[in-house]
C-alpha cells in the first residue's frame, strides 16, 4: 500500500528542484556581462517510481510518479564551435601581428614622401646637374655637400629605427613568452581544481568557463590542440575532466593535468658576415644585440611551483623549431617572421626586417662604391689632385660623408680645368644607370672604368632609386597581404564567435521567460502541497468523528 504522504513528498522534490532552477537562472542573469560565460541550465530528470521493482512490492492500478529531481547543472557549449573559434584566434593572432610590424616598417619608410630617402636621391643627383652646369661655382658645391650628408643620414635614419622595432619585436618574444608560461600555468592549477571537485560528483562548470577563456587566449599565441582526461572516482559522464594541451606541429605536451612545461625563447648569435653561428641560448635583455629567433626551449613537465623556479640555463633542453611553429600559425610566430628567424638549410637571418635591411643594406654599398670609384676617375676643384672617398659605410652600416671641403668635389674629367664638369653629370647620371658588376662608365675623355662589387652587393641591373622603389614596393604588397588576411581571419572569428555567443552566451528574454516558467512550477508545487495538507488535515482530524 503507498503512503498517505507520498504526494507530500513528491511536491516537496517540485519544490525543491523548480528553486534550483531559479537559482540557476539568477546565476545566468547575474553573469549575462562577464567575459567568457557559458548558460547554465538544471537537467531536471523524474525520481524512480512507485513501486519498485522487486518480488514483494505491492499490486497497483499503475506506476506511479513520485516527482522530479535536478539529475545536474550543465553549461550550455559546443566544443566544435570552440575548436572552429580557436583556429581563427591563431591566424587572427598571426595576421594581425604581421600587419603591425609591416605597418610599423611603412611608417619609418614613409614612402612616397617629399622627405623620405627616393626624394633625398633626387635632390643629390639634382644637385650634381648643378654642379655640372657651373663646376666653379662654390655654392652648387656647398649645395651637394648637404645634400650628400642629407643622403648619407636618410640611409643611417631608415637602418637605425629599422633596428630599434627589430629591438622591440625581440622585446615582445621574451614577453609574449612569459605570458604563454603564465596562461599555461593557470591552466594547470585550474585542471587540479576540477580534478578534486569531478569525482565528487559535481560539475564545476565557472572553473570550465575560466579554462576555457584561458585556452582561447593561448590560441592566439600558438597552434594548439586539446584533449582531455576523465577524473575518476563518482564523476558524472558529462564531467569534462582535465585538459591536454599540446602544440600543434611537434605534439608537445604542455599541459597534462596539474603538470605543465614553460617555454623559453631563444636564439643564435651572428658572426661578422651576418651568418647563423653559435649554438641556441635564452634571448638577451640588450636589445640592441640581434638573435636570430630558433624558437623555444621547452622543459618537462612538472608541477605549478616547480614551474617558477626553472633555471633558466639547465631546464629548457626540449627544443621547438621554427618550422614546427610554422605550422597553424599564431602571434609567436608572426612575431618571429617580423623580427628574424633561423630557416632550415640557410646560413642568413630571414624574416621581414632582416631582408629589409638586406636590401637597404645592399643599396647603401652599391651606391657608395659605385659612387666612389666614379668619384676617384675625376678631379678636384682647379687641380690635377684625383678625387677621393666621397662616402664611407662602417661596420655597423652607418653611411658617412667623408668629403669636407666643397672643392674636393671631383667634377672635371681632366686636371687643371675649372669650367670641366663632365664628371658632375656622370655622377648625376648614376641616377639612370643599371648598377652591375662589370658595368662600362665612359669617362667621354677616351677613358672608361669598369665598375666591380664585392659578391652579392650590386643591384643586378637595377638603378638606386628603382632598386629602392622595389624595395618600398614589396613591403606595400606584404602590408596590404597583411591587411587582408587580417581582416578576412577577423570577419571569419566574428562569424564564429556569434554562433558560439547564440549557444553559450546569455539572453535576459529568454532567462527572464525561464524565471516566469519556474516560477509559475514552484508555485503550482507549493499548491500541491496545501491540496495534499487538506487532504491529511481531513483524514487525521476529519475521520472518526461519526455520531459527534
Amino acid at each position: 500500500m503507498r503512503s498517505t504522504f507520498m504526494g507530500l513528498e513528491t511536491s516537496k522534490r517540485g519544490l525543491y528542484t523548480q528553486q534550483s532552477a531559479l537559482y540557476t537562472t539568477g546565476h545566468n542573469i547575474s553573469n549575462a556581462n562577464t567575459i567568457g560565460y557559458s548558460r547554465q541550465r538544471v537537467n531536471m530528470q523524474p525520481t524512480l517510481g512507485y513501486p519498485g521493482a522487486g518480488l514483494n512490492a505491492p499490486k497497483t492500478a499503475g506506476h506511479i510518479g513520485t516527482g522530479v529531481e535536478a539529475g545536474s547543472v550543465e553549461r550550455i557549449r559546443d566544443q566544435f564551435l570552440d575548436r572552429q573559434f580557436r583556429q581563427e584566434a591563431t591566424k587572427l593572432g598571426y595576421w594581425g601581428a604581421k600587419t603591425e610590424s609591416i605597418s610599423q616598417m611603412e611608417d619609418i619608410m614613409a614612402e612616397p614622401s617629399e622627405y623620405g630617402l627616393n626624394q633625398a636621391f633626387n635632390d643629390f643627383y639634382k644637385s650634381f646637374q648643378d654642379i655640372s652646369t657651373n663646376p666653379e661655382n662654390s655654392s652648387a658645391r656647398k649645395v651637394a655637400l648637404e645634400n650628400a650628408k642629407h643622403l648619407a643620414d636618410s640611409f643611417n635614419y631608415i637602418n637605425s629605427q629599422l633596428k630599434e622595432v627589430q629591438g622591440n619585436l625581440k622585446n615582445e618574444l621574451k614577453v609574449e613568452t612569459d605570458a604563454i608560461n603564465s596562461i599555461l600555468r593557470q591552466i594547470a592549477e585550474i585542471n587540479e581544481q576540477i580534478q578534486k571537485v569531478e569525482p565528487n560528483g559535481y560539475l564545476p562548470n565557472d572553473l570550465y568557463d575560466a579554462r576555457d577563456n584561458l585556452i582561447d587566449q593561448l590560441s592566439e599565441y600558438v597552434p594548439i590542440e586539446t584533449s582531455y582526461n576523465k577524473s575518476g572516482g563518482n564523476a558524472l559522464g558529462i564531467a569534462e575532466g582535465s585538459v591536454v594541451i599540446k602544440l600543434k606541429g611537434s605534439g608537445t605536451t604542455l599541459v597534462d593535468g596539474n603538470k605543465v612545461a614553460q617555454l623559453q625563447a631563444q636564439g643564435k648569435s651572428i658572426d661578422k658576415d651576418g651568418n647563423i653561428t653559435g649554438a641556441a641560448g635564452a634571448l638577451t635583455d640588450d636589445l640592441t644585440e640581434f638573435q636570430v629567433f630558433t624558437g623555444f626551449g621547452v622543459s618537462n613537465l612538472v608541477s605549478v611551483q616547480d614551474a617558477k623556479n626553472l633555471d633558466p640555463t639547465n631546464d629548457f633542453k626540449g627544443q621547438i623549431s621554427v618550422d614546427n611553429l610554422a605550422i597553424g600559425g599564431g602571434k609567436m610566430i608572426s612575431l618571429a617572421h617580423s623580427y628574424g628567424y633561423e630557416k632550415t638549410g640557410t646560413t642568413l637571418p630571414q624574416g621581414d626586417y632582416p631582408n629589409s635591411m638586406q636590401e637597404l643594406s645592399k643599396l647603401a654599398n652599391a651606391f657608395v662604391s659605385a659612387f666612389n670609384q666614379i668619384h676617384n676617375a675625376g678631379y678636384q676643384l682647379n687641380s690635377a689632385t684625383k678625387g677621393t672617398d666621397f662616402f664611407k659605410i662602417d661596420a655597423d652600416g652607418k653611411v658617412t660623408v667623408e668629403i669636407t671641403d666643397p672643392a674636393q668635389i671631383a667634377a672635371s674629367t681632366e686636371p687643371n680645368e675649372e669650367g670641366n664638369g663632365k664628371l658632375a653629370i656622370i655622377l648625376s647620371n648614376l641616377k639612370t644607370t643599371a648598377l652591375s658588376d662589370g658595368k662600362v662608365i665612359d669617362l667621354g675623355n677616351g677613358s672608361s672604368i669598369i665598375l666591380t662589387f664585392k659578391a652579392g652587393e650590386d643591384l643586378e641591373g637595377a638603378t638606386t632609386q628603382s632598386f629602392y622603389q622595389g624595395l618600398v614596393g614589396k613591403i606595400g604588397v606584404n602590408g596590404s597581404e597583411a591587411d587582408k588576411m587580417a581582416y578576412n581571419a577577423a570577419t571569419i572569428q566574428l562569424t564564429v564567435s556569434n554562433k558560439r555567443a547564440s549557444v553559450s552566451s546569455v539572453s535576459l528574454d529568454e532567462e527572464m521567460t525561464n524565471m516566469i516558467m519556474f516560477q509559475q512550477s514552484y508555485n503550482a508545487s507549493a499548491r500541491m502541497i496545501t491540496v495534499v495538507d487538506e487532504t491529511l488535515d481531513k483524514i487525521i482530524n476529519g475521520m472518526g468523528r461519526v455520531g459527534i
